[in-house]
Parts: C-alpha cells; structure tokens; sequence
C-alpha cells in the first residue's frame, strides 16, 4: 500500500508530467505554424513521451492500491521568440521536472518507500537523457546562429526523432 503522502507527491507529478505533454504541443503547433515540421516532429515525439511518463506514475499508483486524483492542467505559453527560445525552454523545463524528480525521490527515502524508489531511479536517469537531448539541439543551434539555411537542415535532422 502507497502512503497517502507519497500518493499525493506522485499525483502532483502526474500533473506536471500532463502539463510537460501540453507543452510540447503547444511547441509543436508554434513550429508548424512557423514552417520547420521536424521540429514539430521532435515536440510531437517529446509530448508523447511526457503522457508515457505520466501513465506510469498513474500505473504505479493504481498498483500500490492508491487513488489517482487527477487535477487540471494549466495552459502552456503559445509562441517564442524563435526556434532557440524554444529549446532553450524545453532545457529549462526539464531541468523544473529533474528538480522535480528529485525531490519526490526524497520524499520516497522519507516514507521509505522502496518500490517508488526504484520506479524514481528510471525517471532519474530518464531526466539525464531528457536534459541531453536539449542541449545537443541548443548546441546546434549555437553553431549555425543566424544562418537560415542551417537551420533547415537542423529541422531536417530533427524530422528524424523515432517513435
């Protein structure tokens, strides 16, 4: 059984993971709406890795016994100021949801809660993988600057993300 604290934390989660989702579509749309569809492509593959993330933790709850309490999601901004503000906002956000990981890992050692700790060391590294992905594309974009034609390459390159 989940102590109600630990459930709570995770619930709490499940919606900052949603809210990551909606983000990375609202992201999408803006890259749709300014023409770089790989770009697209890789929020639309992100958003869809952020509703996996948040059905896990629903999963884990609902296996431990726990009450799922699903809140609202707020809305996302809409537009940036190019496709670097973007990534460099997907950088920022991930590194509010490691931040975020970490500190229900805490709690999970307060509660002794050793089955979230072992789901939260998947999500630990999860959050490794995520930070480095947005820099690698900010590091490109650092490197092409203002060139426009590099940047349609890089939005070629990024049209590649799977799933």
């Amino acid at each position: 059984m989940i102590s109600e604290k630990m459930q709570n934390a995770i619930n709490e989660q499940i919606n900052k993971e949603m809210f990551s989702s909606y983000l990375y579509l609202s992201m999408a749309a803006y890259f749709e709406r300014t023409g770089l569809p790989g770009a697209a492509k890789w929020m639309y593959v992100q958003s869809g890795e952020e509703t996996g993330h948040a059905m896990k933790f629903f999963a884990h709850i609902i296996d431990r016994g726990g009450k799922v309490t699903l809140a609202a999601i707020a809305a996302p901004q809409i537009d940036w100021a190019g496709p670097m503000a973007a990534f460099k906002a997907v950088y920022e956000h991930e590194q509010f949801i490691s931040k975020s990981i970490t500190d229900l890992y805490e709690t999970a050692l307060v509660e002794k809660d050793y089955a979230a700790q072992v789901l939260l060391q998947w999500y630990i590294n999860e959050q490794v993988e995520e930070e480095k992905n947005a820099v690698a594309v900010i590091d490109s974009m650092n490197r092409i600057e203002a060139h426009e034609t590099a940047v349609l390459q890089l939005d070629h390159q990024l049209a590649k993300r799977g799933k």
